[in-house]
Protein backbone atom coordinates (compact mmCIF):
# COMPACT_ATOMS: atom_id res chain seq x y z
CA UNK A 1 0.00 0.00 0.00
CA UNK A 2 1.01 3.19 -0.87
CA UNK A 3 2.84 5.24 2.00
CA UNK A 4 0.92 8.88 0.16
CA UNK A 5 -2.50 9.41 0.56
CA UNK A 6 -2.68 11.31 -3.30
CA UNK A 7 -1.94 9.97 -6.49
CA UNK A 8 0.42 11.21 -8.83
CA UNK A 9 -2.07 11.55 -11.81
CA UNK A 10 -0.41 10.75 -15.69
CA UNK A 11 -2.24 11.49 -18.72
CA UNK A 12 -1.00 9.57 -21.87
CA UNK A 13 -2.29 8.19 -24.98
CA UNK A 14 -2.29 4.74 -24.39
CA UNK A 15 -3.29 3.36 -27.65
CA UNK A 16 -0.23 5.02 -29.02
CA UNK A 17 2.47 5.13 -26.21
CA UNK A 18 1.16 2.63 -23.84
CA UNK A 19 4.53 1.18 -23.40
CA UNK A 20 6.01 4.43 -22.49
CA UNK A 21 3.77 5.55 -19.86
CA UNK A 22 3.99 2.06 -18.79
CA UNK A 23 7.18 2.68 -17.77
CA UNK A 24 6.69 5.73 -16.51
CA UNK A 25 4.10 4.23 -14.24
CA UNK A 26 5.82 1.77 -12.91
CA UNK A 27 8.91 4.49 -12.27
CA UNK A 28 6.63 6.42 -10.31
CA UNK A 29 5.06 3.29 -8.47
CA UNK A 30 8.41 1.96 -7.10
CA UNK A 31 9.15 5.06 -5.46
CA UNK A 32 6.52 4.46 -2.96
CA UNK A 33 2.90 6.47 -4.69
CA UNK A 34 0.40 4.94 -6.44
CA UNK A 35 -0.96 6.38 -9.88
CA UNK A 36 -4.33 7.30 -11.85
CA UNK A 37 -3.87 7.16 -15.52
CA UNK A 38 -6.22 9.38 -17.76
CA UNK A 39 -6.19 7.70 -21.14
CA UNK A 40 -6.66 10.35 -23.86
CA UNK A 41 -6.00 8.20 -26.66
CA UNK A 42 -8.99 8.00 -29.71
CA UNK A 43 -7.40 5.99 -32.22
CA UNK A 44 -7.31 2.52 -30.83
CA UNK A 45 -7.26 0.15 -27.61
CA UNK A 46 -4.92 1.28 -24.48
CA UNK A 47 -2.00 -1.20 -24.19
CA UNK A 48 -2.75 -1.37 -20.28
CA UNK A 49 -6.22 -0.79 -18.50
CA UNK A 50 -6.18 2.64 -17.26
CA UNK A 51 -8.18 4.08 -14.20
CA UNK A 52 -10.06 5.97 -16.36
CA UNK A 53 -10.70 5.13 -20.08
CA UNK A 54 -10.49 7.63 -23.27
CA UNK A 55 -14.31 6.38 -23.42
CA UNK A 56 -15.21 8.05 -20.25
CA UNK A 57 -12.79 11.59 -21.35
CA UNK A 58 -14.63 11.45 -24.60
CA UNK A 59 -18.30 11.23 -22.88
CA UNK A 60 -17.36 14.13 -20.57
CA UNK A 61 -16.30 16.31 -23.57
CA UNK A 62 -19.85 15.91 -24.99
CA UNK A 63 -18.80 13.32 -27.98
CA UNK A 64 -19.02 9.37 -27.82
CA UNK A 65 -15.55 7.65 -28.71
CA UNK A 66 -16.42 5.67 -31.32
CA UNK A 67 -18.30 8.71 -32.91
CA UNK A 68 -14.92 10.53 -32.44
CA UNK A 69 -13.44 7.96 -34.74
CA UNK A 70 -15.94 7.57 -37.20
CA UNK A 71 -15.48 11.76 -38.00
CA UNK A 72 -11.64 11.47 -38.40
CA UNK A 73 -11.55 15.14 -37.19
CA UNK A 74 -8.66 15.83 -35.29
CA UNK A 75 -8.63 19.49 -34.07
CA UNK A 76 -12.32 18.40 -32.26
CA UNK A 77 -11.22 14.66 -30.84
CA UNK A 78 -8.24 17.23 -29.32
CA UNK A 79 -10.97 19.63 -27.83
CA UNK A 80 -13.41 16.80 -26.87
CA UNK A 81 -10.78 15.23 -25.36
CA UNK A 82 -9.32 17.97 -23.74
CA UNK A 83 -12.53 19.55 -22.26
CA UNK A 84 -13.03 15.88 -20.53
CA UNK A 85 -9.94 15.77 -19.21
CA UNK A 86 -10.14 19.31 -17.65
CA UNK A 87 -13.62 17.60 -15.93
CA UNK A 88 -11.97 14.77 -14.66
CA UNK A 89 -9.17 16.17 -13.38
CA UNK A 90 -11.34 19.12 -11.47
CA UNK A 91 -13.46 15.38 -10.14
CA UNK A 92 -10.49 14.16 -8.87
CA UNK A 93 -8.60 17.44 -7.21
CA UNK A 94 -12.00 18.16 -5.36
CA UNK A 95 -11.97 14.70 -3.88
CA UNK A 96 -8.50 15.43 -2.91
CA UNK A 97 -6.62 12.78 -5.01
CA UNK A 98 -4.52 14.74 -6.00
CA UNK A 99 -0.59 14.92 -5.54
CA UNK A 100 1.00 15.80 -8.91
CA UNK A 101 0.47 15.05 -12.91
CA UNK A 102 2.98 13.79 -15.48
CA UNK A 103 2.52 13.34 -18.73
CA UNK A 104 4.37 12.69 -22.02
CA UNK A 105 3.97 13.56 -25.88
CA UNK A 106 4.59 15.62 -29.14
CA UNK A 107 3.08 17.91 -30.53
CA UNK A 108 -0.28 17.03 -30.14
CA UNK A 109 0.23 15.29 -26.67
CA UNK A 110 1.93 18.23 -25.56
CA UNK A 111 -1.39 20.18 -26.46
CA UNK A 112 -3.34 18.26 -24.71
CA UNK A 113 -2.09 17.37 -21.55
CA UNK A 114 -0.86 21.15 -20.92
CA UNK A 115 -4.11 22.35 -21.42
CA UNK A 116 -5.75 19.62 -19.05
CA UNK A 117 -3.00 20.01 -16.45
CA UNK A 118 -3.70 24.46 -16.48
CA UNK A 119 -7.21 23.54 -14.69
CA UNK A 120 -4.80 22.16 -11.47
CA UNK A 121 -4.05 25.44 -9.18
CA UNK A 122 -0.97 26.82 -9.05
CA UNK A 123 1.62 24.68 -6.49
CA UNK A 124 0.31 21.53 -7.86
CA UNK A 125 3.17 19.53 -9.37
CA UNK A 126 2.80 19.43 -12.70
CA UNK A 127 5.56 17.87 -15.34
CA UNK A 128 5.55 17.86 -19.08
CA UNK A 129 7.99 15.73 -21.17
CA UNK A 130 8.36 16.78 -24.42
CA UNK A 131 9.58 16.90 -28.00
CA UNK A 132 9.26 20.46 -28.35
CA UNK A 133 10.51 21.55 -24.87
CA UNK A 134 13.14 23.33 -25.72
CA UNK A 135 11.72 25.77 -28.30
CA UNK A 136 9.38 28.43 -27.31
CA UNK A 137 6.62 27.10 -24.99
CA UNK A 138 5.22 30.13 -23.85
CA UNK A 139 1.51 28.83 -25.77
CA UNK A 140 1.69 25.94 -23.36
CA UNK A 141 2.32 26.91 -19.92
CA UNK A 142 0.66 30.41 -20.60
CA UNK A 143 0.44 31.35 -16.61
CA UNK A 144 0.63 28.36 -15.53
CA UNK A 145 3.52 26.57 -13.07
CA UNK A 146 4.25 23.76 -15.78
CA UNK A 147 8.01 22.28 -15.47
CA UNK A 148 8.76 21.42 -19.34
CA UNK A 149 11.15 18.21 -19.62
CA UNK A 150 12.76 17.90 -23.34
CA UNK A 151 12.38 14.23 -24.22
CA UNK A 152 15.58 14.08 -26.43
CA UNK A 153 14.70 11.57 -28.27
CA UNK A 154 11.37 10.71 -29.72
CA UNK A 155 8.56 9.29 -27.07
CA UNK A 156 8.70 6.22 -29.22
CA UNK A 157 9.77 2.69 -26.88
CA UNK A 158 11.79 2.05 -23.75
CA UNK A 159 15.82 3.08 -24.89
CA UNK A 160 18.61 3.83 -22.86
CA UNK A 161 18.21 7.70 -23.24
CA UNK A 162 14.28 7.17 -22.99
CA UNK A 163 14.82 4.90 -20.48
CA UNK A 164 17.19 7.44 -18.46
CA UNK A 165 14.64 10.74 -18.96
CA UNK A 166 11.28 8.82 -18.16
CA UNK A 167 12.89 7.43 -14.63
CA UNK A 168 14.61 10.77 -13.91
CA UNK A 169 11.15 12.43 -14.64
CA UNK A 170 9.52 10.43 -12.15
CA UNK A 171 11.99 10.62 -10.08
CA UNK A 172 11.12 14.79 -9.78
CA UNK A 173 7.63 14.61 -9.80
CA UNK A 174 8.01 12.24 -7.00
CA UNK A 175 9.88 14.36 -5.10
CA UNK A 176 7.92 17.39 -5.66
CA UNK A 177 4.68 15.88 -4.83
CA UNK A 178 6.61 14.23 -1.64
CA UNK A 179 8.33 18.09 -0.70
CA UNK A 180 5.34 19.19 1.46
CA UNK A 181 2.69 21.62 1.23
CA UNK A 182 3.58 24.73 1.01
CA UNK A 183 0.22 26.11 2.32
CA UNK A 184 1.15 24.17 5.95
CA UNK A 185 3.19 27.78 6.59
CA UNK A 186 2.08 30.49 7.98
CA UNK A 187 -0.26 32.57 6.01
CA UNK A 188 -0.66 36.04 5.67
CA UNK A 189 -2.29 38.30 3.32
CA UNK A 190 -1.02 38.48 -0.52
CA UNK A 191 -0.32 41.64 -1.86
CA UNK A 192 0.22 41.71 -5.90
CA UNK A 193 2.38 44.62 -7.18
CA UNK A 194 3.20 45.12 -10.07
CA UNK A 195 7.07 46.22 -11.59
CA UNK A 196 8.89 47.18 -14.45
CA UNK A 197 12.52 48.16 -14.05
CA UNK A 198 11.73 51.75 -14.46
CA UNK A 199 9.76 51.44 -11.11
CA UNK A 200 11.90 49.57 -9.78
CA UNK A 201 12.95 51.41 -7.21
CA UNK A 202 9.07 52.95 -6.33
CA UNK A 203 8.32 48.78 -6.16
CA UNK A 204 11.16 48.27 -3.72
CA UNK A 205 10.07 50.98 -1.47
CA UNK A 206 6.77 50.05 -1.30
CA UNK A 207 6.89 46.24 -1.04
CA UNK A 208 9.19 47.54 2.25
CA UNK A 209 6.06 49.00 4.09
CA UNK A 210 3.81 46.25 3.17
CA UNK A 211 6.06 43.82 5.06
CA UNK A 212 6.59 46.00 7.57
CA UNK A 213 2.60 46.06 7.99
CA UNK A 214 2.16 42.34 7.85
CA UNK A 215 1.73 41.58 4.51
CA UNK A 216 3.58 39.04 2.15
CA UNK A 217 4.19 40.94 -1.11
CA UNK A 218 3.87 38.87 -4.56
CA UNK A 219 5.85 41.26 -7.50
CA UNK A 220 4.61 40.64 -10.60
CA UNK A 221 6.82 41.75 -13.68
CA UNK A 222 4.92 43.63 -16.44
CA UNK A 223 5.74 41.77 -19.24
CA UNK A 224 2.68 40.06 -20.56
CA UNK A 225 2.96 37.16 -18.80
CA UNK A 226 3.46 38.70 -15.49
CA UNK A 227 0.27 40.41 -15.87
CA UNK A 228 -1.74 37.66 -17.13
CA UNK A 229 -0.55 35.78 -14.55
CA UNK A 230 -1.76 38.48 -11.78
CA UNK A 231 -4.89 38.46 -12.77
CA UNK A 232 -5.02 34.72 -12.83
CA UNK A 233 -4.37 34.66 -8.73
CA UNK A 234 -6.41 37.43 -7.89
CA UNK A 235 -9.39 35.13 -10.12
CA UNK A 236 -8.65 32.32 -7.73
CA UNK A 237 -9.15 34.42 -4.79
CA UNK A 238 -5.44 34.16 -3.47
CA UNK A 239 -4.82 37.95 -3.63
CA UNK A 240 -6.05 40.13 -0.57
CA UNK A 241 -5.18 43.33 -2.61
CA UNK A 242 -3.37 44.98 -5.42
CA UNK A 243 -0.52 47.55 -5.35
CA UNK A 244 -0.99 48.20 -9.49
CA UNK A 245 2.28 50.55 -9.71
CA UNK A 246 3.29 49.40 -13.36
CA UNK A 247 0.24 49.36 -15.92
CA UNK A 248 2.56 49.52 -18.83
CA UNK A 249 1.14 46.47 -20.68
CA UNK A 250 -1.93 48.28 -21.53
CA UNK A 251 0.59 50.43 -23.80
CA UNK A 252 1.52 47.58 -25.32
CA UNK A 253 -1.75 46.13 -26.26
CA UNK A 254 -2.69 49.50 -27.54
CA UNK A 255 0.23 49.93 -29.53
CA UNK A 256 0.86 47.03 -30.63
CA UNK A 257 3.79 45.86 -28.90
CA UNK A 258 5.25 42.64 -27.39
CA UNK A 259 4.30 42.98 -23.88
CA UNK A 260 0.91 42.90 -23.89
CA UNK A 261 -1.07 41.54 -21.40
CA UNK A 262 -4.53 41.37 -23.53
CA UNK A 263 -7.48 42.91 -23.26
CA UNK A 264 -8.36 41.77 -19.62
CA UNK A 265 -5.94 43.30 -18.06
CA UNK A 266 -6.94 45.38 -15.24
CA UNK A 267 -10.33 43.28 -14.40
CA UNK A 268 -9.91 40.92 -12.20
CA UNK A 269 -9.40 42.79 -9.34
CA UNK A 270 -12.71 44.98 -9.50
CA UNK A 271 -14.59 42.13 -10.51
CA UNK A 272 -13.06 40.13 -6.81
CA UNK A 273 -14.13 43.15 -4.91
CA UNK A 274 -10.43 43.49 -3.71
CA UNK A 275 -9.07 46.94 -2.64
CA UNK A 276 -6.92 48.20 -5.92
CA UNK A 277 -4.93 51.05 -5.57
CA UNK A 278 -3.93 51.55 -9.45
CA UNK A 279 -0.86 54.50 -11.33
CA UNK A 280 0.48 55.12 -14.49
CA UNK A 281 3.52 53.29 -14.24
CA UNK A 282 5.34 53.12 -17.56
CA UNK A 283 2.60 53.96 -19.89
CA UNK A 284 4.97 56.28 -21.20
CA UNK A 285 6.70 53.36 -22.99
CA UNK A 286 5.68 50.58 -25.74
CA UNK A 287 8.19 47.86 -26.08
CA UNK A 288 9.47 45.76 -28.96
CA UNK A 289 12.40 43.79 -29.39
CA UNK A 290 15.79 45.07 -31.35
CA UNK A 291 14.85 48.34 -33.81
CA UNK A 292 14.43 46.68 -36.70
CA UNK A 293 11.37 44.61 -35.84
CA UNK A 294 9.12 47.84 -34.87
CA UNK A 295 6.48 48.29 -37.62
CA UNK A 296 7.23 50.60 -40.05
CA UNK A 297 4.53 52.88 -39.45
CA UNK A 298 6.05 54.07 -36.07
CA UNK A 299 9.46 54.91 -38.15
CA UNK A 300 8.79 58.54 -37.16
CA UNK A 301 7.99 57.98 -33.41
CA UNK A 302 10.87 59.12 -30.17
CA UNK A 303 12.54 55.91 -29.03
CA UNK A 304 15.02 54.81 -26.19
CA UNK A 305 17.04 51.16 -26.76
CA UNK A 306 16.40 50.16 -23.27
CA UNK A 307 19.30 47.09 -23.91
CA UNK A 308 20.65 45.51 -26.66
CA UNK A 309 17.30 43.60 -27.80
CA UNK A 310 14.99 46.20 -26.27
CA UNK A 311 13.78 49.15 -27.87
CA UNK A 312 11.55 51.58 -25.78
CA UNK A 313 8.50 53.76 -27.84
CA UNK A 314 7.14 56.67 -26.07
CA UNK A 315 3.44 56.56 -26.26
CA UNK A 316 1.98 59.37 -27.83
CA UNK A 317 -1.15 62.16 -26.77
CA UNK A 318 -3.48 59.86 -28.83
CA UNK A 319 -2.86 56.21 -27.33
CA UNK A 320 -2.69 58.18 -23.50
CA UNK A 321 -6.07 59.32 -24.47
CA UNK A 322 -6.91 56.03 -25.67
CA UNK A 323 -5.55 54.45 -22.34
CA UNK A 324 -7.60 56.83 -20.24
CA UNK A 325 -10.55 55.72 -21.44
CA UNK A 326 -9.62 52.18 -21.77
CA UNK A 327 -8.81 52.47 -17.72
CA UNK A 328 -11.82 53.95 -16.73
CA UNK A 329 -13.75 51.65 -18.32
CA UNK A 330 -11.90 48.96 -16.42
CA UNK A 331 -11.85 50.76 -12.63
CA UNK A 332 -15.06 51.74 -13.32
CA UNK A 333 -16.54 48.15 -13.39
CA UNK A 334 -15.12 47.35 -10.06
CA UNK A 335 -17.03 46.29 -7.04
CA UNK A 336 -14.44 47.12 -4.31
CA UNK A 337 -12.22 50.10 -3.12
CA UNK A 338 -10.23 51.90 -5.73
CA UNK A 339 -7.89 54.74 -5.73
CA UNK A 340 -6.39 56.03 -8.53
CA UNK A 341 -2.68 57.91 -8.42
CA UNK A 342 -1.07 60.33 -10.81
CA UNK A 343 2.48 61.20 -10.08
CA UNK A 344 2.96 64.47 -12.38
CA UNK A 345 6.78 64.39 -12.14
CA UNK A 346 6.78 61.37 -14.20
CA UNK A 347 4.97 58.10 -15.18
CA UNK A 348 9.16 56.35 -15.34
CA UNK A 349 12.37 56.51 -14.85
CA UNK A 350 12.74 58.01 -17.77
CA UNK A 351 9.76 59.98 -18.52
CA UNK A 352 10.86 62.86 -15.71
CA UNK A 353 12.13 66.32 -16.74
CA UNK A 354 15.68 66.53 -18.65
CA UNK A 355 15.12 62.29 -19.44
CA UNK A 356 13.99 61.41 -22.76
CA UNK A 357 10.81 60.53 -22.40
CA UNK A 358 9.67 63.23 -20.48
CA UNK A 359 6.57 64.47 -22.14
CA UNK A 360 3.73 66.58 -19.93
CA UNK A 361 1.28 67.03 -22.51
CA UNK A 362 0.90 63.33 -23.64
CA UNK A 363 0.95 62.58 -19.50
CA UNK A 364 -1.21 65.03 -19.14
CA UNK A 365 -4.00 63.42 -21.69
CA UNK A 366 -4.12 60.47 -19.55
CA UNK A 367 -4.78 62.11 -16.73
CA UNK A 368 -7.35 64.40 -17.84
CA UNK A 369 -9.16 61.58 -20.02
CA UNK A 370 -9.23 59.44 -17.20
CA UNK A 371 -10.41 61.87 -14.20
CA UNK A 372 -13.14 63.20 -16.95
CA UNK A 373 -14.41 59.69 -17.47
CA UNK A 374 -14.03 57.93 -13.93
CA UNK A 375 -16.44 57.28 -11.81
CA UNK A 376 -17.34 59.89 -9.21
CA UNK A 377 -16.71 57.90 -6.32
CA UNK A 378 -13.69 56.34 -6.88
CA UNK A 379 -10.29 58.08 -5.57
CA UNK A 380 -8.30 60.24 -7.35
CA UNK A 381 -5.46 61.97 -7.12
CA UNK A 382 -2.37 64.23 -8.58
CA UNK A 383 0.30 64.73 -6.47
CA UNK A 384 3.78 66.61 -7.84
CA UNK A 385 5.79 64.28 -7.38
CA UNK A 386 7.50 61.17 -9.94
CA UNK A 387 6.25 57.51 -9.62
CA UNK A 388 9.58 56.26 -8.12
CA UNK A 389 9.59 59.06 -5.47
CA UNK A 390 9.85 57.68 -1.48
CA UNK A 391 7.08 59.71 -0.09
CA UNK A 392 4.65 59.43 -3.23
CA UNK A 393 5.35 55.70 -2.63
CA UNK A 394 4.41 55.83 1.13
CA UNK A 395 1.28 57.98 0.12
CA UNK A 396 0.03 55.06 -2.03
CA UNK A 397 0.43 52.24 0.17
CA UNK A 398 -1.02 53.44 3.50
CA UNK A 399 -4.02 54.49 1.23
CA UNK A 400 -3.91 50.18 0.14
CA UNK A 401 -3.03 49.33 4.11
CA UNK A 402 -6.10 51.90 4.90
CA UNK A 403 -8.54 50.45 2.23
CA UNK A 404 -7.16 46.92 3.66
CA UNK A 405 -7.82 47.50 7.09
CA UNK A 406 -11.28 48.96 7.09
Amino acid sequence: MSPYSKSIIIIGTLDTKGQEFFYLKSQIEKRGFSTITIDIGVLGKPSYKPEISSGEIAEKGGTGLEELREAGDRRKALDVMMKGGRIILGRLFDQGKVAGIISMGGGGGTLAATNIMRSLPIGIPKIMISTIASGDISDYIKTSDIMMMPSIVDISGINQISRMIFSNAAGAICGMASSGNAEEYDRKPLIAVTMFGNTDRAVTNARKILEDNGFEVLVFHATGTGGRTMEKLIESGKISGVLDITTTEWADEVCGGVLSAGPKRLEAAGKAGIPQVVLPGCIDMCNFWARETVPAKYKDRLFFRWGENVTLMRSSVEENIKMGEIFAEKLNKANGPVAVYIPTGGFSEIDMPGKPFWWPEADMAFTDTLKKKLRPDIYFEIIDKDINDHEFIKIITEKLINFLNT
